[in-house]
């Protein structure tokens, strides 16, 4: 039976387990976006934890296509080189070393001058310029690049971000793109600039290595996206051009949401069902029986674990203790194993 610690083939990678670190920003990079020591250690310390897929935070490909200054960027090849010592410490420790790729379009603290699919803004935020078609273009082309550099770097996961109202999500959802062009409408129109992406990526990324689409399935506005039109645009993409999705919810509009433990398995599940892809679901699980429950009902195939992985960088041992499971511990540790947590 599935459980947290049963392995998982895609493709030719294995991931040893069923626990994620998803991408959370450390606002820790140095001011042109390089890595620092601090990330080699952050990352290193949860592949010495056991988790399985180890998700580098939300990374700019440009510079004003950062969340805010403070974090990391993957639009100069001189990126590239942090990015593999990273790599190489996740892998060392047997984890499958990911990383995610985003412009934080009208959301960026750290753009002079905000570019969105319209010019519309989020909540108190300035007025963001509506990006022409050569603006488009010229993104969709470092896109590309930035895939480039993430193949260079030894990333075997690129993941790209299509939530939390960052651009690709801002041209995805109607409360944000009012275009009439080729760019917005329809939601095949406005899903376009995501499947150009796509596109891009795939000229770049190694077809044996795995790309992850995350999404925010729920607008939680009636007029926003649902569920349902994730799934056809995952439906319409072209077969084979993504391996999983990762599944969140919200941040297009800033309106209240009730979360709880497993708040948004829902989408998760209609979503793995609708697209018999593999998914990653989350959401302030922090309880392995629970998570157990999702993975062994076939309602999603990873789990992820946010705000945990930060307290504990070590939480797969302890959940392994509570499960019964026997799992290979890293040697330097194994003198502290018959220690109860």
């Amino acid at each position: 039976m599935t459980n947290l610690f049963s392995s998982l083939k895609i493709k030719d990678y294995t991931l040893k387990n069923r626990i994620v670190m998803p991408p959370m920003c450390m606002y820790s990079a140095s001011d042109n976006g390089m890595a620092t020591d601090f990330h080699v250690v952050h990352y290193a310390s949860r592949a010495i934890g056991q988790m399985g897929l180890i998700i580098v935070e939300s990374t700019g490909v440009e510079p004003d296509g950062r969340i805010t200054n403070a974090d990391l960027g993957i639009w100069n090849d001189e990126h590239i080189k942090g990015f593999r010592w990273i790599t190489k410490q996740i892998h060392a420790h047997g984890a499958i070393a990911a990383i995610q790729i985003n412009h934080a379009g009208r959301k960026s603290k750290a753009a002079l001058v905000k570019k969105a699919p319209s010019a519309i803004a989020f909540g108190e935020y300035d007025v963001p310029k509506a990006m022409t078609v050569d603006d488009i273009k010229s993104l969709i082309e470092a896109y590309r690049q930035a895939a480039r550099r993430a193949n260079e770097a030894n990333f075997d996961l690129l993941e790209i971000h299509a939530a939390h109202g960052y651009l690709i999500h801002e041209f995805i959802s109607p409360l944000s793109n009012k275009r009439t062009d080729a760019y917005g409408g329809t939601i095949h129109n406005r899903s376009r600039f995501l499947q150009e992406i796509i596109d891009a990526i795939r000229s770049e990324w190694p077809s044996d290595k795995l790309i992850s689409l995350r999404i925010s399935a729920e607008d939680y506005v009636k007029e926003g996206i649902h569920p349902q039109e994730w799934a056809d645009i995952i439906k319409g993409l072209p077969h084979g051009a993504i391996d999983i999705v990762h599944v969140s919810s919200g941040g297009i509009v800033p309106v209240p949401i009730e979360d709880y433990p497993g708040y948004q398995l829902m989408f998760a599940k209609k979503i793995k069902k609708e697209t018999g892809l593999f998914v990653i679901a989350g959401g302030l699980i922090e309880d392995p029986i629970m998570a157990n429950g999702v993975l062994e009902s076939n309602e999603a195939d990873l789990i992820y674990f946010g705000r945990l992985s930060l307290r504990d960088p070590y939480f797969p041992l302890k959940f392994a203790t509570r499960l019964r499971q026997s799992i290979e511990w890293p040697e330097p540790y194994i003198r502290a194993k018959k220690s109860s947590f």
